[in-house]
């Protein structure tokens, strides 16, 4: 299957398209440059490999979790080239392509995801290998790092991934644990396999039915003094 996937919800921006045979790939970390960036490397990917979008056989894209902002402008985005080609769309959640890339690279088997979701959490989750796919283990959530700790079982042989890690080093286990400092970031030819077990398992969608995870739907701020 042909297929264009593209990702935006973290500092992190890339591109897969896999045509022909070919996969052809961009990455870059590229903050608050991502409406910027996005469109050109898509064209770039396309153009090197001598491709149209409406040859292809679906769109996919990283729903989040991430930045506010990253998210919307890769859903926006893809809304925008799925309208126009009449394609359907998967959407890959980011934290199960981190943990694809550790399966990928590392042939991990678990693999713990913490982004640094700022505001003194992280976006969580814990992924199992399950004939070769990143498989969620309870639920994807958004959580203070000290909770999180509590939730990882160090009597597994796991992987970390993410901006978490080093943002809150205290959680890291003492003991079967390897932290995978190259993997901070989603990224899009990592959420191919996981693109295409969605697409076969006929869960594709319009153009109009896609929506965005953000795990935090709300945000309290804290009052500055003497303000209401």
């Amino acid at each position: 299957m042909n297929c264009l996937l593209l990702d935006t919800a973290t500092e992190a921006c890339s591109v897969v398209l896999q045509c022909q045979g070919q996969v052809l790939s961009r990455f870059e970390i590229c903050p608050q440059q991502h409406s910027q960036r996005i469109l050109p490397m898509v064209d770039e990917v396309l153009k090197e490999g001598g491709a149209v979008l409406n040859q292809l056989d679906f769109l996919g894209f990283g729903l989040g979790p991430g930045s506010f902002t990253g998210v919307r402008i890769a859903t926006g985005i893809l809304q925008g080239l799925a309208l126009g080609s009449e394609l359907p769309v998967v959407g890959i959640s980011t934290l199960a392509a981190m943990a694809q890339q550790a399966i990928t690279l590392y042939q991990a088997q678990e693999i713990y995801c913490a982004i640094d979701a700022r505001m003194g959490e992280v976006y969580f989750a814990h992924y199992s290998a399950i004939e070769g796919l990143a498989t969620l283990q309870g639920i994807e959530q958004v959580i203070p790092p000290e909770v999180a700790a509590e939730l990882i079982d160090s009597t597994l042989l796991a992987y970390g991934v993410g901006t978490g890690w080093a943002a809150y080093p205290q959680i890291i286990p003492p003991q079967n644990f390897t932290l995978a400092t190259d993997i901070l970031y989603p990224n899009a030819e990592f959420m191919l396999p996981l693109a295409h077990a969605l697409f076969i398992q006929g869960k594709a969608q319009t153009a109009e039915q896609i929506q965005p995870v953000y795990l935090r739907d709300t945000v309290t701020w804290k009052k500055l003094p003497g303000r209401e």
